[in-house]
């Protein structure tokens, strides 16, 4: 059940291409083989209001915060984490390079007994890729 939330200051969003970091954070998660597709979530948010480092207007930050469930070893959690670190830091690497911005993600794991959910993602995702053609559908 991983939750990528990316949370970014205001004055980055006209230059850090979210819809493909989205898509590259999704696929990440995937390949890293850690987390099942019906549970995965990536969703981000627009920060208007922040005061970063010295509040120069022109300092800018993403910050992804990966909430997993409970129970990995600690190895394949950092493993995972680092792979979507690297995506990230890649992604915005035009941007860091001419920009003053703090680029970060954290990994937390869901409460083991204070989780609550609901979810039948799963058994659709399953019947979709069992109805689709060979190649795969997008």
């Amino acid at each position: 059940m991983p939750h990528l939330v990316i949370e970014y200051s205001a004055n980055v969003e006209d230059r850090i291409a979210l819809g493909e970091l989205l898509d590259k954070l999704h696929a990440c998660a995937l390949t890293t083989g850690v987390f099942p597709l019906g549970g995965l979530r990536v969703r981000a948010y627009r920060t208007d209001a922040y005061r970063i480092a010295d509040k120069a207007p022109d300092n800018g930050f993403v910050h992804v915060t990966a909430m997993i469930g409970h129970g990995r070893p600690l190895d394949v959690q950092q493993q995972a984490g680092e792979q979507l670190f690297a995506v990230l830091s890649v992604h915005l690497a035009s941007l860091y390079e001419k920009s003053p911005l703090a680029i970060s993600l954290n990994i937390q794991e869901f409460h083991p007994v204070l989780n609550f959910k609901q979810n039948n993602l799963h058994e659709y995702v399953k019947k979709r890729a069992a109805k689709a053609p060979a190649g795969g559908a997008k």
